[in-house]
């Protein structure tokens, strides 16, 4: 299951239509946006140690504790940025609260390793659970059995193949994010004839790669005078981004635009472009890293923009696994029970709003 190490997001992503639709339909401005909105309904208390991170978590709770509620939280091992920053979050918005005490596991790539943590969570009879599977579709049966033993389950971004599996679905918008990636080559070219853009993409064998891509390729139709004149897939690693971006600088001697799937990929992707010596074209990464961020803010390389896949879906997961646990609604929402569903904005981080986003960048 390599390939699932190497990115942060969902090889399953939920589907735009039928009994699904309300993951498009329901969408939370930002991700900052989005915890401070659970938060302010179904959450909080003071926060206990804001020491730990350095910052305080996003829409960081303000209401007295209620009933205590023992959270279980099993994700994949953390060997990408992304999905340590999950970890992160996820401790970080747990402490936040006195009713709720966390219980996690050390996390793993390995299907049944990971199906055996969960089960040792079932068996000590947690409140909640909050689960991002290495592998959505086989740990369905696991999420159903947490299910039927009366433990709702909060589904964390790569989704489990029947919605009987969870009681709630939070994660990123991939087919989003390409289509503000291409929104904003989009905008920056409208004025330049015959403009042309290349395309680093993550791992193709990976349903995230191929939306991400789609929504891409989608906001390029709305500009006639762009066109996409290469794409190559990278493996969401350093080594990969600047072997693949070497690859795409010599084979384009002249773009305009660069789309990166993934800013740890984009890292190596960086290296090439100044290997080369290239300044021609403006670069927009994906997912939201502190380094690109800070290249962003510098505004001294090609690097001008990166579309988040936000991180702080871990933190509002705990907001949910909480109300969910106390019997409690949302804030801001007539509905006296929690969504089914929840699908994060990929908002796209500029020179001009990257202080805003700063917090919520990840190593």
């Amino acid at each position: 299951m390599r390939e699932l190490r190497r990115t942060g997001g969902s090889p399953e992503q939920p589907p735009a239509t039928g009994q699904f639709a309300s993951r498009r339909n329901l969408l939370l401005g930002t991700a900052a946006a989005g915890a401070a909105l659970l938060a302010t309904g179904c959450t909080s208390n003071e926060t206990k140690d804001e020491s730990d991170s350095g910052k305080q978590p996003a829409g960081a709770p303000g209401d007295k504790p209620g009933k205590k509620v023992t959270i279980g939280f099993a994700g994949p091992q953390a060997d990408h940025g992304w999905l340590n920053a999950i970890n992160e979050e996820g401790r970080r918005r747990a402490k936040a609260y006195e009713d709720v005490t966390l219980v996690s596991t050390e996390g793993s790539n390995d299907t049944a390793q990971q199906i055996g943590q969960i089960e040792t969570l079932i068996n000590k009879k947690v409140d909640v659970l909050v689960i991002l599977p290495a592998d959505g579709k086989a740990l369905t049966g696991v999420g159903l059995k947490a299910m039927r033993a009366g433990i709702p389950v909060v589904n964390l971004d790569r989704v489990f193949n029947s919605p009987q599996a969870y009681r709630c679905w939070i994660g990123g918008d991939n087919y989003g994010m390409g289509l503000n990636a291409g929104r904003y080559i989009g905008e920056r070219l409208k004025g330049k004839k015959n403009a042309k853009v290349v395309e680093l993409a993550g791992m193709d064998s990976l349903e995230l790669t191929q939306e991400r891509t789609r929504g891409f390729d989608d906001a390029l139709k709305n500009y006639p005078n762009i066109r996409k004149v290469a794409r190559q897939a990278a493996e969401f690693t350093v080594e990969s981004g600047q072997k693949k971006m070497a690859e795409l600088l010599q084979a384009q001697p002249k773009f305009d635009a660069l789309w990166n799937h993934d800013d740890d990929q984009g890292v190596g992707a960086e290296r090439a472009i100044k290997q080369a010596g290239r300044d021609e074209f403006v670069m927009v990464g994906g997912a939201g890293s502190r380094h690109s961020m800070d290249v962003i803010k510098a505004d001294n390389t090609v690097l001008k923009a990166t579309v988040l896949y936000p991180p702080t879906m871990a933190a509002s997961a705990i907001d949910l696994a909480r109300a969910l646990g106390q019997g409690k609604g949302v804030g801001g929402l007539a509905e006296q029970e929690i969504p089914a569903s929840l699908t994060l904005y990929s908002a796209v981080v500029t020179k001009e709003n990257v202080d805003q986003y700063l917090p919520t960048g990840f190593n």
